[in-house]
């Protein structure tokens, strides 16, 4: 019985990267990713930090040179858009989303460190989605894209094995959506790019269908509408003689109305999370509750050997905060640093490493320790060097076999 409960929450946590889909722009390049990544802690009961999809994005989707097909697949999860290029006009593209699935919702309560189950419970449901995308400055090199959508999203809870009987789940609700913003510049929805620039400025409005109270003796309430303003300025850079690599992120954000479900979380190492991933080496996931924040993080790869197959990577974060009402816990300044090995090819990157969560409370004081697996298998890339391999080898027998199959 507990082994069967171990594998379904890690999968449930294998949806948490659906978010990565909602992005500024309709993605013009063909690409087959399978994404994994996990976080683990070697002290406290944490809630598991997992995420497991396949990001295929197609241009040209049925032989329509402006329809765009995006979908992200998960376990328990399915988000997807379909991208109509300058159907508003010249430099006006169009997405429609549908999403939909288990647990996505679902709401883990940490508390000053602590991990609550008894406070904790499941959320399911879906959404329908319209986009428009408008690029402002055609034949640049460095694109300024504007964005505007509504999302309709329905949420319904249910209670886990370790729920308290007598906590009171929020009402089930419906939710409309509105963010809009300015992304000059972008990033691949890769791992560890090698070059990207990026300035954006963002709102988020969202407007829910009732308000209520919850939790013990409804001692926490829901906000019926919050409103979310951040920017966020990175670079990412590869040295053309070291073939070192650097990248830097600041990111800020504030609220209006700010509740547990519309808060800024920040915590753990999980790059490809959400299209804003707010990391903090060596804390659990989505630790800290913020009505506002800084965050500066930072990353550097050092290649080992000429190949640049086997890779060092040191990595840093510093936040300041203002916590969610609730939520306060002693300071401000939360800090994590790690360092890891990387191995990559051009189809394939994983890397193990180590973090240490500076500020992060627990049962000792301060400080945490946890570990940390993420990788990255380009299918496109993959496919090319198993069935079409540049000198013959061991693998055309399986072209002969499977080639039929896959290598299309």
């Amino acid at each position: 019985m507990i082994k069967s409960r171990c594998w379904l929450s890690l999968f449930r946590s294998a949806t948490l990267a659906l978010p990565l889909v909602a992005s500024a722009q309709i993605d013009p390049i063909d690409r087959r990713l399978i994404q994994v990544g996990y976080n683990t802690s070697f002290e406290g009961h944490p809630p598991l930090a997992m995420y497991a999809f396949f990001y295929y994005n197609k241009p040209n989707f049925l032989d329509h040179t402006n329809l765009v097909l995006r979908l992200a697949i998960a376990p328990t999860y399915l988000d997807s858009e379909l991208g109509f290029k300058d159907l508003l006009g010249p430099n006006t593209d169009v997405g429609i989303g549908l999403a939909g699935g288990g647990y996505a919702d679902s709401y883990s309560e940490i508390r000053r460190g602590k991990y609550l189950p008894e406070e904790s419970f499941e959320g399911h449901g879906g959404e329908l989605s319209l986009s428009v995308y408008h690029l402002f400055n055609p034949g640049a090199t460095i694109p300024l894209n504007g964005v505007l959508r509504g999302i309709a999203h329905y949420t319904f809870y249910n209670r886990t094995s370790d729920t308290a009987p007598d906590f009171e789940l929020p009402d089930d609700r419906g939710l409309f959506e509105v963010r809009t913003g300015l992304r000059w510049g972008g990033k691949e929805p890769t791992l560890f790019p090698s070059l990207a620039m990026e300035l954006s400025i963002w709102y988020q409005g969202e407007f829910r269908t009732h308000s209520d109270a919850y939790g013990f003796d409804n001692d926490r309430a829901v906000k019926s509408d919050s409103h979310l303003f951040w920017g966020q300025a990175l670079l990412a850079y590869t040295m053309p003689t070291l073939k070192h690599n650097f990248y830097i992120s600041l990111i800020g954000g504030t609220s209006i109305d700010t509740d547990r479900f519309s808060a800024y979380r920040l915590g753990a190492l999980l790059p490809m999370v959400s299209e804003f991933p707010l990391s903090l080496p060596g804390y659990y996931y989505q630790e800290i509750s913020a009505r506002e924040f800084v965050l500066l993080g930072a990353n550097y790869l050092m290649p080992l050997e000429k190949t640049q197959r086997w890779n060092l990577d040191f990595t840093g974060a510093t936040a300041a905060v203002n916590y969610i009402e609730g939520l306060e816990q002693p300071g401000h300044w939360h800090s994590g640093v790690g360092a890891g090995v990387l191995y990559k090819t051009p189809s394939f990157k994983i890397i193990v490493s180590y973090a240490y969560g500076v500020d992060a409370i627990r049962a000792h004081g301060r400080g945490a320790h946890s570990i940390g697996v993420l990788t990255q298998l380009d299918w496109s890339k993959a496919r090319d060097e198993i069935f079409n391999p540049a000198q013959p080898n061991l693998w055309q027998g399986m072209q002969r076999v499977f080639g039929g199959i896959f290598g299309q």
